[in-house]
């Protein structure tokens, strides 16, 4: 009987952190994605070359199938 309660209360506490979790990113969805960008941006290893030619090699009409190549 005790292990029934404690997996009962393991699963609350989960639940309300992944609730609590979805709040957050939806009361600061604006703020989290300028942040989130300009993250992106200030990467040193990232280079937006790759980017553009990564974008340019794919058209839409290869799918993922450009990805293999």
């Amino acid at each position: 009987m005790g292990k029934s309660a404690a997996t009962k209360q393991a699963m609350v506490v989960f639940g309300a952190l992944a609730l609590g979790w979805a709040a957050i990113e939806l009361a600061f969805k604006p703020f989290l994605d300028k942040v989130r960008a300009a993250m992106d941006r200030s990467d040193p290893a990232h280079d937006p070359d790759d980017v553009v030619a990564d974008a340019a090699r794919k058209s839409p009409a290869d799918g993922e199938a450009g990805a293999d190549d």
